[in-house]
């Protein structure tokens, strides 16, 4: 029997706030546990809240970027549920009134769009951390209790015109979509390796055709794309095998377990009743006006699809490069101040995404901070394009004005890179190489044109790679017929 698997996917996001969600805390990764906290975010009995209004307007953001419907009045309630990790014994979340619902992400799949369907965005405070330590004791660290929490969930079965997550590749490109557009906002870091930002597949399969959904299960707390994908591809593959097996699916949270590469479970699920959801009664109803959604709105950058569609169009780009080019704001943002100064976007592109992108990643830093400039690209560019230089004294020099931030014309004659076009001497040298080769130059003649690439080395290696290719391969070819 074929199969066809059912993906809804969680998300839970930590804004990059100053101080938590209803207190003044300060939010930040790491650091001695146990102090960022207070009476508010442990939990102590008479401590009242209060709503960080950056975090509603960080949340009401993604809504609006995610082609959500805004609800203009909408409540917390308490999550009531007991672990270690929630010194309240409840989580203060959303729980009928998102501040966001009926949207959607797109992303590609096979070569195709698929618009996939969201059912809410909602707001809540994040747990603290356990820390299992030797002697089979855990510790837990409350400096994360209480930062703000963006929890994003997908809508299965999704409406007509909509469409849900069907496969790994899908749930992985999902995560990656909603990363990229989520940084684009500067609202989170996302940072999926310091877990400010989480995924939950929620994963079931049924006989294809059917349109009756099978029970499901969740996978917890997945911190890497690799993992999405790999968990998502392994859990659809066992809940088939269980099923041609006959054996029952059964509802439960389950694991990553990266050791073995399989899932594990972890607990039976809960149900949203066994949570008795009530409304939060510290905490009075947030009313957002039509002119403050519309603030927000206006504050919205261009967001990645639509920059990727703009690359396409205005600069000619094919579609694969300005995916490259507008998977990091800051690099896209580079090209775009590149293209517009240089007469070919194509060539700066290329450049970027080879030789800029080679050195920001062997610097180990963020591209903001490695002080090169879009006129640093467009200067080595143009004394390419006048053939002062060729492309390998090009590198030379970039290079060196990433090092060092020197202009490149002195790099260039201080380094004495500047390119010979001269043809006499440029002929001498060919002239001496072929002489030296004559095996070489007969098997050439013989249709080894392979050996085109030897003596063009050989030439540049003799010029000290100052030789301009072109008036080499020109003479070359004359010289041998």
């Amino acid at each position: 029997m074929k199969y066809d698997a059912v993906i809804g996917m969680e998300v839970h996001v930590e804004l990059s706030t100053r101080s938590k969600m209803f207190c003044g805390c300060r939010v930040d990764f790491g650091g001695e546990p146990n102090t960022r906290c207070c009476p508010v975010c442990t939990g102590m009995p008479g401590s009242l809240p209060s709503v960080n209004r950056r975090a509603v307007e960080f949340m009401l953001k993604a809504a609006l970027a995610l082609n959500c419907k805004i609800n203009y009045e909408n409540y917390f309630h308490r999550k009531n549920y007991y672990y270690p990790d929630l010194p309240k014994n409840f989580q203060t979340s959303q729980y009928d009134s998102p501040i966001g619902y009926n949207g959607y992400l797109e992303i590609n799949s096979g070569g195709k769009t698929k618009k996939i369907a969201i059912l809410r965005v909602h707001m809540e405070e994040d747990t603290g951390k356990l820390l299992h330590v030797e002697g089979g004791k855990s510790l837990v660290d409350y400096n994360r209790s209480g930062t703000p929490l963006m929890e994003i969930v997908t809508r299965v079965p999704a409406p007509e015109g909509y469409d849900i997550i069907e496969n790994a590749e899908e749930a992985r490109e999902y995560v990656q979509r909603l990363r990229q557009l989520l940084v684009y906002l500067k609202i989170s870091d996302c940072r999926m390796e310091e877990g400010s930002m989480r995924c939950e597949p929620n994963i079931s399969v049924r006989p294809a055709g059917s349109d009756r959904l099978g029970t499901k299960t969740e996978l917890k707390n997945l911190n890497s794309f690799r993992v999405v994908h790999l968990a998502t591809d392994y859990e659809i593959k066992r809940q088939i095998a269980c099923l041609e097996e006959g054996e029952k699916i059964v509802q439960e949270t389950r694991r990553w377990d990266d050791a073995r590469d399989e899932t594990t479970i972890m607990r039976t699920k809960e149900s949203a009743q066994e949570y008795r959801y009530f409304p939060e009664p510290d905490l009075v109803p947030i009313r957002l006006s039509e002119e403050y959604v519309e603030e927000v709105r206006s504050q919205i950058p261009e967001l990645p699809i639509p920059k990727r569609d703009r690359f396409v169009k205005d600069y000619s780009l094919p579609l694969t490069d300005a995916e490259v080019l507008v998977d990091d704001p800051s690099l896209a943002d580079f090209f775009d101040r590149t293209a517009a100064m240089v007469k070919n976007p194509k060539a700066a592109a290329n450049w970027i995404m080879t030789e800029l992108l080679k050195l920001v990643n062997e610097s180990g830093r963020p591209l903001a901070e490695c002080g090169i400039k879009p006129e640093d690209v467009k200067a080595v560019l143009e004394l390419m394009d006048s053939g002062k230089i060729n492309r390998n004294a090009a590198k030379q020099v970039f290079a060196e004005m990433f090092a060092t931030g020197k202009a490149a014309e002195a790099i260039v004659k201080e380094k004495g890179l500047e390119q010979v076009s001269d043809t006499s001497s440029i002929e001498e040298c060919v002239d001496r190489i072929l002489a030296a080769n004559p095996k070489e130059v007969q098997r050439f003649r013989d249709g080894e044109a392979k050996l085109m690439g030897f003596f063009t080395g050989q030439v540049m290696r003799e010029m000290k790679g100052k030789a301009n290719p072109a008036v080499v391969g020109k003479i070359l070819k004359e010289k041998l017929g």
